[in-house]
């Protein structure tokens, strides 16, 4: 390792050292100014955070429940969504996202049948669960192929193993492509209406109020034609919405 090197790792390390301390001294100023009631001037704290990626379910959640505070039932269920997209058993941002909802009369994509019964962890502990099965069934087929009899056991793990690799792959296929995957966005703005053609004046699809979900299909210059709830498609301005997964 040259010498200008390891002065360019070092200098990393410490930037990230003295990162951590000035994002948890704002994280905490945030969470003050929200209890003293100044809901805009978290906010900001909140987002500045987000701007310095530095994601957690928990800063998501925090900067939801400000949103909802001040009002703005669109940005508090899209981050009610990406806390609970960190973490999928969020007990708050579940119970708070519903409560937007209702308030907002927001509209939701139908989940199939597929993701009602396999969405059932994150990313990270999907990916962590297929590797662990698939090396769990190498190790059984091993078994089965070199032991001078076959068991009954060694059979049953070959099998419980490739039904969870298989189970695994499968939902992360859905959280990447399904309803709720990466094309999913959140409604932001009031009086959106979602249209036939890239006009204004186009014929009118769907009244979508803020916090409705919709998912990304394809753009035209400012425009975005979306999926849209109950089984619709259209056309929205680009600066109306935004993607849950940053």
């Amino acid at each position: 390792m040259s010498r200008r090197k390891l002065l360019v790792d070092l200098a990393c390390v410490g930037l990230a050292l003295f990162a951590l301390p000035s994002a948890f001294a704002q994280f905490e100023k945030a969470n003050q100014e929200y209890g003293a009631g100044q809901f805009k001037e978290a906010i900001a704290d909140y987002e500045a955070l987000v701007q310095k990626q530095q994601y957690s379910a928990n800063l998501f959640y925090d900067l939801g429940n400000a949103y909802f505070r001040a009002g703005d039932f669109g940005k508090a269920i899209l981050n009610y969504e990406r806390a609970l997209a960190l973490d999928r058993h969020h007990p708050e941002a579940a119970t708070n996202l519903r409560m937007a909802r209702d308030e907002a009369r927001a509209l939701e994509l139908l989940p199939t049948a597929a993701e009602r019964y396999l969405q059932f962890g994150s990313i990270n502990q999907l990916t962590m669960a297929a590797a662990i099965a698939f090396w769990v069934l190498l190790f059984s087929v091993a078994i089965l192929i070199f032991s001078r009899r076959r068991t009954l056991g060694g059979m049953t793990l070959s099998i419980l193993s490739l039904s969870i690799l298989l189970a695994c792959v499968a939902a992360i296929y859905l959280n990447e492509k399904g309803n709720k995957g990466r094309a999913l966005a959140i409604v932001t703005t009031r009086g959106l209406e979602a249209r036939v053609a890239t006009a204004d004046t186009a014929n009118r699809v769907l009244a979508l109020p803020p916090g409705s979900e919709i998912r990304f299909v394809s753009k035209r210059g400012d425009w975005i034609y979306s999926e849209l709830p109950n089984n619709l498609r259209g056309w929205i301005p680009a600066n109306s919405a935004e993607s849950v997964r940053l």
